[in-house]
Parts: structure tokens; sequence; C-alpha cells
């Protein structure tokens, strides 16, 4: 399984995802599930993928491989619009391919999230259903999800916000991926995440979050301590609920 978030907000965009990928109880392995394109001063573009291993990973490599071509390709499509749909007609090419030499029932589906900003025009975020479809964050949803989304969701709901800053937005995340992470154990370390300023149009390093990072550690232990701090706090029920 796969939790990847990703936020577009008022001063900028918001990257997370988990790195664990399962095939069973035994056999658990560590892929990078964020991938970036894009020129400095000109374009950003971050792919965040879930779904079939072997479908994501043949179109973030045909994206990579067609960046020199003639063809519409990253870096040279004129809006984020026109880059998710080229991400969506890759990821039917790709199915449409494997799919005539692969028998049974094999689900060879992937979903995506696109997110960035070209030069001219506003950032933009949009999430890839796994028919190719896709749909737009908007500021009264400015949040989109990936994978087992359910319990980091309440979160993000309770807590962001167009307007919400980008460090407070990040610290949200991080705390959605540790309520994730504590309830299923198919989501897992490490973290990547990624973010990026409004209008910078520059390529962020991004950063690896491990286990022993120290300040996603604290805010773990925080976040845990509050949370039983706070229910011990919240007043006793009433007599009619016969406690």
């Amino acid at each position: 399984m796969t939790y990847c978030v990703a936020m577009h907000l008022a001063e900028g965009l918001v990257f997370v995802s988990d790195s664990r990928t399962n095939a069973g109880i035994d056999h658990i392995a560590t892929f990078r599930k964020l991938f970036t394109f894009g020129v400095t001063g000109e374009r950003l573009i971050v792919l965040q993928t879930a779904g079939n291993l072997a479908t994501s990973q043949s179109v973030v490599n045909l994206l990579k491989q067609r960046l020199d071509g003639q063809q519409p390709n990253l870096h040279n499509v004129p809006t984020l619009y026109d880059a998710t749909a080229l991400v969506a007609e890759t990821i039917r090419e790709v199915i449409a391919r494997d799919g005539v030499s692969l028998a049974g029932n094999t689900d060879l589906t992937c979903s995506f999230l696109v997110g960035g900003q070209i030069a001219g025009s506003l950032p933009d975020l949009y999430s890839i259903y796994p028919q190719g479809n896709f749909i737009q964050a908007t500021e009264d949803t400015p949040f989109l999800q990936l994978g087992e989304s359910k319990y980091g969701k309440p979160i993000l709901d309770r807590n962001l916000e167009f307007d919400t800053d980008l460090e407070e937005a990040l610290r949200c995340a991080l705390v959605s991926f540790d309520s994730t992470i504590r309830s299923n154990l198919s989501v897992g370390m490490p973290l990547d995440l990624l973010v990026y300023h409004r209008d910078s149009l520059i390529i962020p390093a991004g950063y690896r979050v491990t286990e022993e990072d120290p300040y996603f550690a604290g805010i773990r232990r925080r976040w845990a301590a509050g949370l039983h701090d706070l229910l011990g706090e919240l007043p006793s029920p009433p007599v009619e609920y016969n406690v």
C-alpha cells in the first residue's frame, strides 16, 4: 500500500510520500514514490505515485526518456493541465502495452498526483485516477491524497486551509503520516518530502525523513502526549450516560 499527500496553498505546494511497497507480509521493500521534473526559472513538475509499481515505474521512465524529443513532454507542455493530461495518456499507454502480454487478474492500474508551476501561470495540483481521468485541487479542497488516506485525512480536514502557511501545513502532513503509519503496517518509513514556494520556479532538493530523524520523532512524541492529555481534560460524561 501507499500513502501520498499533496497540498495546494496560497504560499505554495507541499508534497509528502511514504516509500513502502509490499506484495504480501513477507515481501516488503522501499521504493521512492516522489519524482521531480523541470527547469530552474521555467517550471517545476512533481509526480507522486501509487498502485502497481511496475506500471508507475514504466510511466515515470517513459516521461524521462521523452524529455529530449520533439513531441509534447514535461519540459515543453505549456500548462500543468497539459502536463497532467500527458501523464494520464502515458498511464493508459503503458497499461495497454503490458496488458496484452499479461494473463489472469493482474491489476496494472496506478494513480498519480501531479503538481507544480510553469512560468506565466499559477501553481496547480491534480489527482489522476486509475482510469486516466483527473480532478483539480481548489481553495475549498486544498489537499489531495493517494493510497491509504483514511487514517490521515481527519487531521487534514480539521486543520488545513488554503491560507495555512507552509510550515504549519508541513507539520500537519507529518502528523497525518504518523497517524497512518500507526494504524496501517503497509505504510512506512522513510518519507520523502518537498516544499515549493509560490513563484520561486526553483527545483527544491527535497528531504528524506528516516525513523531516526529527530524532528519527526519529536513531533510523534508530542502529538501522542498532547492527545493523551487533551482526552483527560475533556469533561466527564453526564449522569444520563449511565457510566
